[in-house]
């Protein structure tokens, strides 16, 4: 496939401003979907790390959807001549809490886009580059790394990702079991119209997939939330997160983690014993 990298890489640069609340809703919602022990933060207290994707959703008109359900247009990305896209990856910068109640302010910035050529076939590599403020100050900084990539062949066999396989030396561990309510209603809470989320027919037929893949921002979160129960009073300063291959509803996984000098380190593990993300923290 012929792609005018010039002219994707021309829109390196754009930016887009928008404003939001630290509602306190969506935090009883992230309480519920990950069944957590403790109530939801009350106004005038912190969101937990990771949270804050309850925030800013995703209001695009469905004029402007593509075939898998996300937007074509719009924002800082330009439109992309691959159609398939994933979640490669995250980085924040924790700088200041968001308190429940807080006036948001969001600068977003396409920071790079880059072509490559591997062995699923041509992929496009983008970071956005995203900065929350409160009447504070600055709060968290993200990249978010997305990968797009070809068509798939429905008809062509599964090529599952090589992976690493996970340690076995950690201090932490706990197991989630993925299903269909538990991935639409995260859905739902983020307003994430992706469809092979909670599409299955067009997860498996048009995209080949084995099943719902599960969202990497929910993976991530459990992963951040396996930190915070962990290290109780120290608070998550960064957060660096590559995904490796994905995970799906067809079976549990496993979040595992240990302590280093420098904070911890964390792993998702698919059912096969591979990792399916990596993570380091640093924390204060």
């Amino acid at each position: 496939m012929k792609i005018d990298i010039d002219r994707l890489r021309s829109h390196i640069g754009r930016k887009i401003e928008e404003t939001d609340e630290a509602t306190l809703p969506p935090m009883r919602g992230m309480t519920v979907v990950f069944e957590r022990p403790e109530p939801a933060p009350k106004r005038g207290e912190p969101v937990p790390a990771g949270w804050h994707w309850c925030f800013f959703v995703p209001l695009a008109p469905r004029s402007v959807l593509g075939a898998d359900g996300l937007p074509t247009s719009g924002g800082v990305l330009p439109e992309m001549p691959l159609p398939r896209r994933m979640f490669a990856g995250q980085a924040y910068t924790f700088h200041a809490p968001i308190l429940v109640g807080d006036e948001l302010r969001r600068e977003t910035e396409l920071a790079d886009l880059q072509l490559r050529e591997g062995g699923t076939g041509t992929m496009v590599f983008t970071t956005v580059r995203r900065r929350i403020y409160t009447p504070r100050g600055l709060a968290v900084t993200e990249d978010q790394h997305t990968v797009f990539r070809e068509a798939a062949d429905p008809a062509a066999p599964a090529r599952a990702p090589k992976r690493d396989p996970a340690p076995t030396d950690v201090a932490w561990r706990r197991t989630y079991a993925p299903d269909t309510v538990t991935l639409f209603r995260y859905s739902a809470l983020t307003l994430n119209p992706h469809r092979i989320h909670y599409d299955r027919t067009y997860a498996m037929q048009e995209e080949g997939y084995p099943g719902l893949v599960v969202h990497g921002p929910f993976s991530q979160q459990c992963l951040l939330d396996l930190l915070r129960d962990n290290l109780p009073g120290k608070a998550i300063r960064s957060f660096t997160m590559r995904a490796r291959a994905p995970l799906f509803d067809t079976a549990p996984f496993t979040v595992i983690g240990r302590p280093t000098a420098e904070g911890a380190e964390v792993w998702a593990v698919g059912p096969d014993g591979g990792i399916a993300m990596q993570a380091s923290a640093t924390l204060g």
